[in-house]
């Protein structure tokens, strides 16, 4: 068992055009007054890192990770969570998607997608250069627009899906390998990684990929009434990362998982701040001790009625509150016998 390492920020929906969230150095100092001991850094917003100096310069790495610890925090990982959507995206989202892009791709989809690639790939390398060896992004989708069958899909509908996008992220995930970095996908809806079932046929498709790893967040278990603690159990080889992350699921008679287009506010599955959802979060720090977990809690804000930065203080606290110093020692180390092999063979009455 191990000590999970906390609490983090993710800062993605922090950054912003004012201070103290609109440069590197303001946002951490914040973050660290907020009581975070590490930040989880969104890799495409220019006001906090510059990703191709971060790609090509470990002098430039060393300097952004020291100007974090300076002010009290850790640079836990990077993300490419917008980048990671465009490399697979089905027609449908095209105009959706295209604001995640530099505009210099907008409105080209192969174009846009040779600029992701190339995107997480610079995320890699940047993530080597700090020494950091997980690295957060989603895998996109090509088949989710016909995630309900019907009309029936055709036959081998999704398996070309499938095949497709195993097809555009092998290079990165042999890219991450070279650079003993791993891959963590948010399993997340609107990705066609977005359960269990779907990580294992893409991870099939990728044969079994060492790279290939999760990044667990229950919230989005519970808004598909999936069962979030067994899902640590049956995939704790390849969970990587965590965001720590409230929801809640209240199905009335109007409305239940597809929540009718309703706003977030008025969704039957909602995401809450922490403490204020129904996540297990006991259960899940528990299991992540036991599972030896090594990795970081990283706060992920997302709530439909609390205030941003009220949400970031009480995380922190929350987070410190959850994770479990583990103990060194069996607590019933005090009724040890003190016996040996000859000792355990009497007790079986083996000669």
């Amino acid at each position: 068992m191990r000590n999970l390492k906390g609490p983090a920020l993710f800062l993605a929906q922090f950054a912003g055009d004012e201070a103290p969230f609109n440069s590197w150095d303001s946002i951490t100092k914040w973050a660290a007054d907020c009581g975070y001991k590490g930040v989880q850094v969104p890799s495409w917003d220019a006001r906090l890192i510059d990703l191709d100096k971060a790609a090509s310069s470990k002098d430039y790495c060393d300097e952004f990770k020291g100007k974090a610890l300076a002010n009290g925090v850790e640079v836990t990982e990077l993300s490419t969570h917008l980048q990671g959507q465009l490399v697979a995206v089905h027609p449908a989202y095209d105009t959706a998607f295209d604001g995640f892009a530099d505009p210099s791709v907008r409105g080209n989809p192969k174009a846009r997608q040779a600029w992701a690639v190339d995107q997480v790939m610079k995320a890699v390398s940047a993530s080597a250069n700090m020494g950091i060896r997980n690295h957060a992004s989603f895998s996109g989708a090509l088949a989710w627009p016909y995630l309900y069958p019907w009309p029936q899909r055709p036959a081998g509908l999704v398996e070309t899906a499938f095949d497709e996008l195993a097809a555009r992220w092998r290079p990165i995930l042999d890219h991450a390998d070279e650079n003993d970095v791993n891959i963590c996908y948010e399993i997340h809806p609107g990705e066609d990684l977005h359960d269990g079932v779907t990580f294992e046929m893409f991870l099939e498709r990728v044969d079994n990929h060492a790279r290939c790893n999760m990044l667990y967040d229950p919230s989005h278990y519970v808004l598909q009434c999936l069962d979030y603690l067994d899902n640590i159990d049956i995939y704790k080889d390849r969970i990587k990362m965590f965001h720590v992350k409230d929801a809640e699921f209240n199905p009335t008679g109007r409305q239940g998982v597809y929540s009718g287009y309703q706003s977030w506010v008025d969704r039957a599955g909602r995401f809450r701040s922490l403490g204020d959802g129904q996540v297990d979060f006991v259960s899940i720090f528990s299991k992540m001790a036991a599972n030896d977990f090594d990795g970081w809690a990283v706060v992920e804000w997302e709530c439909c009625l609390k205030h941003p930065e009220d949400g970031a203080r009480e995380g922190a606290q929350f987070v410190a509150d959850h994770i479990i110093r583990v103990t060194e020692r069996a607590f019933d180390d005090f009724a040890d016998g003190g016996t040996d092999e000859a000792a355990n063979r009497k007790m079986l009455g083996i000669d």
